[in-house]
């Protein structure tokens, strides 16, 4: 389907502009939801989450909403202000637009919001679905807090997904962006015991499935946007190895990752998520991507 008119959220991000760029390819029209009116173009929609402000009117019409703002939660240590940003901003930000649509006079069909495998907190070599039960750390209460807040845009009918991504595999994604340098200089490696699941999808696939979601009516409420062959952090580390063709023999201490990064540097490195795609592929969603695949990607585009 094209020709429609969507809105979305933290466009000029690496997820954002990728699925704008994908979106008006196909031909539709892409209103970009920005906070800098003075960077505003013909077109963009303007909102201060902060201050919950936005342009309401701007929004009649259009036909759907991808929200992905959100402040970044991997760019330095966790601090007690970082970290109530990283809940307020999703919180409060998706509040603000679901209560905004929920009171338009010509709502979107569907709100396409994200959220994250975070949800799921810390919980070993158990596959996670869906139906999966949520966990209880930082993370896990950011999304949960993420997901209630769209609240009044499903009491007022539009169709709302939440879209729980895994890590994504892409050049200027944070994953390559930490791991790139070590590994091509021969000394990455895996992080503790490297038992840990991470719950990864390459870029390609993910700007797919969130276009996916926007056009597929049977889906609604969460779906993890994840490949369907979570790897364990030592086979991820193996993987990058081979398609640098480096060594990956030197293990990273957790304690190391701890004193470099805190809290932030644990959760990511070291929380494990084995969660896989139920929703989707019973939707009939297929997978271009490998994990090596998605890495050549990455890397041959960095």
């Amino acid at each position: 389907m094209s020709g429609r008119r969507i809105a979305v959220t933290g466009a000029t991000g690496l997820l954002g502009g990728a699925l704008t760029e994908a979106l008006e390819a196909d031909g539709d029209t892409v209103h970009r939801v920005t906070r800098d009116p003075a960077k505003a173009a013909e077109g963009d929609i303007v909102w201060d989450p902060d201050a919950g402000e936005i342009d309401a009117a701007a929004l009649e019409g259009v036909d759907g909403v991808v929200h992905l703002a959100g402040e970044p939660i991997g760019d330095q240590r966790w601090t007690d202000e970082t970290k109530r940003r990283i809940h307020d901003s999703r919180e409060r930000g998706t509040r603000l637009l679901a209560e905004t649509l929920a009171g338009l006079d010509d709502p979107p069909d569907v709100l396409v919001s994200g959220s994250a495998v975070g949800w799921y907190g810390d919980r070993g070599d158990e596959v996670l679905t869906e139906d999966s039960d949520p966990g209880d750390d930082f993370m896990a209460r950011v999304c949960i807090d993420w997901e209630k807040a769209t609240g009044a845009a499903e009491e007022a009918g539009i169709r709302v997904v939440h879209a729980r991504t895994g890590v994504v595999i892409a050049d200027g994604g944070p994953l390559i962006d930490k791991i790139d340098l070590p590994f091509r200089l021969g000394v990455g490696g895996r992080v503790g015991s490297g038992r840990q699941y991470v719950a990864w999808i390459g870029l390609d696939d993910h700007i797919r499935a969130l276009r996916y979601l926007l056009d597929h009516q049977s889906l609604s409420g969460p779906v993890n946007l994840t490949a369907p062959d979570p790897a364990t952090n030592a086979e991820l580390t193996k993987a990058i190895g081979d398609v640098l063709r480096r060594p990956t023999v030197l293990p990273i201490p957790v304690a190391a990752i701890r004193l470099l990064y805190g809290e932030m540097g644990e959760t990511l490195a070291m929380v494990s998520q084995r969660a896989i795609p139920r929703r989707l592929q019973e939707a009939g969603f297929t997978f271009d991507h490998t994990l090596t695949s998605a890495l050549r990607k990455a890397l041959k585009d960095r």
